[in-house]
């Protein structure tokens, strides 16, 4: 079992920055790959970015540039630093974990995903 608990969102003006961050807890946690998804109000869920234990990460094409994710297995975290943001990336932002001894690339899709955060809102203001 993995616990994620996710804090860093907030109001935020269009152009500006938020770090978000996941804190995992799990005997597990070493193996697992770790993903950032989010729903905007009235869409489906999306991928944003996931990274493995080795630090090798991907990201949705769009984001790319703008958003990065990374990892502190040490402290069992993940984190999600969103940089120039727009108001069309306010939603909220969900932490997911999957074992990755199942995959041998990382995987992008909700279904892939056993353990899921509460999640965090992001609200960007024009």
């Amino acid at each position: 079992q993995v616990q994620l608990v996710e804090s860093g969102g907030g109001l935020v003006q269009a152009g500006g920055s938020l770090r978000l961050s996941c804190a995992a807890s799990g005997r597990t946690y070493s193996h697992y790959i770790m993903g950032w998804f989010r729903q905007a109000p009235g869409k489906e869920r999306e991928f944003v970015a996931a990274i493995s234990w080795g630090g090798g990460s991907t990201y949705y094409d769009s984001l790319k540039g703008r958003f990065t994710i990374s990892r502190d297995n040490g402290k069992l975290a993940v984190y999600l630093q969103m940089n120039s943001l727009k108001p069309e990336d306010t939603a909220v932002y969900s932490c997911a974990a999957t074992d990755g001894t199942f995959y041998s690339s990382i995987p992008r899709a909700r279904y892939q995903y056993v353990y899921w955060g509460q999640g965090t809102q992001v609200t960007v203001s024009s």
